[in-house]
């Protein structure tokens, strides 16, 4: 039996030769003769074959180039041999199998009928095509390459998949998809000009929709489910739990600290996580990985009590201090400054690197904050337990500037403990703005230990008292009364300081410098003048000494040898003025006592 498929073939099939038309001859007409019955009947046996049909027919013979099949015409068919070779460029079929052929042309010029296999394949491809496409059935098909825009697909003829068809998400890499085979839903089809547009993308949703209403049939909170990871971001991972997407926080995926989902998340991988919260109305659902696993903070205060020395490894370093995994899911930090007794520690680098196998000591754990405090510096013995030992006040010792700061010196002693020299512990006379007048980085000097407070951590040294103290005799050299010459070396608006001997100044406060009233005293002298004064007043405890350019002729006419009173404050006014009205009380007794 053959099917009519002449219109159904994309190809166009050339018309054959014109029928043959039997004319009855008066030598036919009459009685049959005998024989003629054989001929009809053998006639009426044969099929009566269509141009443009498909057949069924038998392989009677493979030649060098065409196949022979017998379609039950009273000619036989050929079919071109390339038509039914592998790629292996042998036959696919044999002699006496069957296969269904195509008719072009009724009978040739060497009075066979022209068949084709290839064109017989796509009459049915197209016949199931439509099929599928009337019924909205599936079809199975394979992906053989990438055109712009999508991929092609044979499902017999060729096929388009659109870019956005081929998942229910992008698909970056397309390449990875050709050789693979897929059912498919035939979106569009036009068999007229042999377009056929294939959808995967609606039988992903429509599973995945059935998949979503059973999940959620089974969904609740507590329970164990196993997914996929779908989509790892900086702040968690989606888990596609069978049509439903669940969010697993980045807290909620190790007990331990990790910087990124994808340090333990890979996509596509299965995981089982625990439902934490789920929102039946609005379809959310929050996932765990961690709570799947025994909580190892659990039991850590008996585990690790204060002053327990333990191995971790250094498994972060920020600017504050460095993270170092004791267990696994348990991190405790070492602050910065925990890190060493005696250096100062700029950057945790500068000590750990990520990486190190490392002893430490727990300082403290807070379970419920799930926080512990190491200590790498507690692993060895403080300096600063025996420093003092070492070092006992008033010891001169030796070392090398290490630092100029503009408060004083540093001075490495040993084990990397620095001392300091305060800038007022530098020079008894001399009156320094910056150390670096007198020093300089890298200088050998001597000086001698004023004092260790081991709590702060502080040592300090003193460079003027490794010699005497000019100002404890001060008394002996300068007394009240005595004439001095000096150099002045600085004016303020209270007054003019002299230097009276190699360090040692003396203040001429600015009542003192004259009898007549002066507003300023860079209005009577200046730095660099050489001067005469008296002196009126010496504090060795507070190393000043008071002179007067005023009262030089009083004190020649009427010499003392008595000290004077001590001022806390020559510059203040209340000290001005006390001073003032002793000076005058005792030139009101020396004039009672020349009457």
């Amino acid at each position: 039996m053959s099917v009519k498929g002449e219109d159904l073939i994309n190809e166009k099939v050339e018309d054959g030769p014109p029928k043959e038309t039997f004319e009855e001859t008066s030598e036919t007409k009459g009685k049959p003769e005998e024989g003629e019955s054989f001929k009809e009947l053998y006639e009426e046996s044969l099929h009566e074959v269509q141009e443009g049909e498909v057949v069924h027919g038998r392989v009677i013979h493979i030649g060098p180039e065409f196949v022979t099949v017998d379609i039950g015409f009273k000619s036989e068919g050929q079919v071109p041999l390339r038509e039914i070779l592998t790629k292996e460029g042998t036959p696919a079929v044999g002699v006496g199998e069957y296969i269904d052929v195509f008719v072009e042309r009724k009978e040739s010029e060497i009075g066979m009928v022209s068949l084709s296999k290839e064109k017989a394949d796509k009459f049915r491809f197209w016949e199931e095509i439509s099929r599928a496409w009337n019924e909205d059935q599936m079809i199975q098909g394979k992906i053989v390459s990438r055109i712009k825009g999508g991929l092609t697909v044979d499902i017999g003829v060729p096929a388009f998949l659109p870019g956005s068809q081929i998942d229910i998400r992008p698909i970056r890499n397309l390449e990875k998809l050709i050789g693979s085979t897929f059912k498919f839903k035939i979106i569009k089809l036009n068999r007229r000009r042999g377009n056929v547009v294939l959808s995967r993308r609606i039988l992903l949703e429509k599973e995945r929709e059935m998949a979503r209403q059973k999940t959620l049939e089974t969904l609740e909170e507590g329970k164990m489910v196993e997914g996929v990871v779908k989509n790892v971001t900086d702040y968690g991972a989606f888990i596609d739990l069978g049509g439903i997407d669940g969010l697993m926080h980045i807290t909620d995926i190790s007990w331990g600290r990790i910087n990124h989902p994808s340090e333990v998340l890979i996509v596509g991988s299965k995981i089982k996580v625990k439902i934490l919260q789920f929102d039946r109305e609005h379809q959310r659902v929050s996932l765990g990985l961690k709570q799947t696993l025994p909580d190892p903070w659990e039991n850590l205060t008996q585990k690790y009590p204060s002053g327990t020395r333990v191995k971790g490894k250094v498994t972060s370093i920020t600017d504050y201090g460095a993270f170092v995994e004791l267990l696994d899911g348990v991190e405790g930090l070492v602050h910065v400054s925990e890190m060493s007794w005696t250096k100062r520690v700029r950057h945790p680098s500068k000590i750990l690197s990520v990486g190190d196998e490392v002893e430490v000591m727990v300082l403290d754990l807070d379970p419920a904050q799930k926080r512990i405090s190491l200590g790498l510096k507690q692993t060895t013995p403080n300096p600063w337990d025996s420093i003092a030992e070492r070092y006992p006040v008033g010891t001169k010792i030796q070392g090398r500037i290490k630092n100029l700061t503009e408060f004083g010196i540093f001075i490495g002693i040993d084990e990397g403990i620095d001392g300091l020299v305060h800038i007022s512990d530098i020079s008894w006379t001399q009156r320094l703005k910056h150390p670096s007048e007198v020093y300089k980085k890298g200088q050998e000097v001597q000086a001698i230990v004023l004092n260790i407070d081991k709590e702060n951590q502080r040592f300090s040294l003193g460079i003027k008292q490794i010699q005497k103290n000019p100002w404890d005799d001060i008394h002996h050299r300068f007394k009240v009364g005595q004439m001095i010459k000096g150099k002045v070396t600085n004016v303020t608006k209270f007054g003019a300081f002299v230097e009276i001997e190699p360090g040692i100044e003396g203040l001429v406060h600015i009542s003192e410098i004259s009898n007549q009233r002066v507003e300023k005293a860079s209005e009577v002298t200046k730095a660099g003048d050489e001067i005469q004064a008296v002196v009126i007043n010496v504090d060795p405890k507070k190393h000043k000494i008071g002179l007067s350019v005023k009262d030089i002729d009083r004190y020649r006419a009427h010499p003392r040898q008595e000290t004077s009173p001590t001022y806390d404050d020559d510059t203040s006014d209340f000290g001005r003025m006390l001073k003032e009205g002793l000076e005058r009380r005792a030139r009101e007794a020396d004039n009672f006592r020349e009457q």
